[in-house]
């Protein structure tokens, strides 16, 4: 499925549990990175290529740049939906992100996450995405 000139998509829902909460039960900011790691973990999926698959390969993709925009709060037993967006993927890994309540759409959060491959071997960064995520994906866009 694609969405928003996205070259693949996928979406999660999740309920805020207690334990991500501030003492007003407003979700912590620093527990975003983790909503955005269950959605990109699901679009990895899509082409087979999740953390394992990547290892398998040869390849680590660290995440070296991320950019979160909060636009509203995410509250203890709220039950979000975070969509995650296929970017890029010649020279990097961009995925976009729109954090959102399921029950009324408005809109909580905005995210990019830009990951490169990294060659397990010999530590070395790819200024090119391997093939192998070219192969993953032509299956799947």
């Amino acid at each position: 499925m694609h969405s928003r000139g996205s070259l693949l998509s996928t979406y999660v829902e999740i309920e805020i549990p207690f334990h991500d909460c501030d003492p007003t039960n407003v979700v912590w900011h620093g527990n975003y990175p983790r909503y955005l790691e269950v959605a990109r973990c699901e679009l990895l999926r899509l082409f087979d290529y999740d953390y394992g698959q990547m290892q398998e390969s040869g390849y680590a993709w660290p995440i070296i740049d991320m950019h979160i925009k909060y636009v509203g709060s995410a509250l203890f037993t709220q039950k979000i939906r975070i969509d995650a967006y296929l970017k890029e993927y010649e020279t990097r890994l961009r995925i976009d992100y729109i954090i959102s309540d399921v029950a009324t759409g408005k809109k909580l959060t905005k995210a990019t996450t830009i990951q490169v491959a990294v060659d397990i071997e010999n530590k070395e960064m790819q200024f090119v995405s391997p093939p192998v995520l070219h192969e993953k994906l032509q299956k799947v866009i």
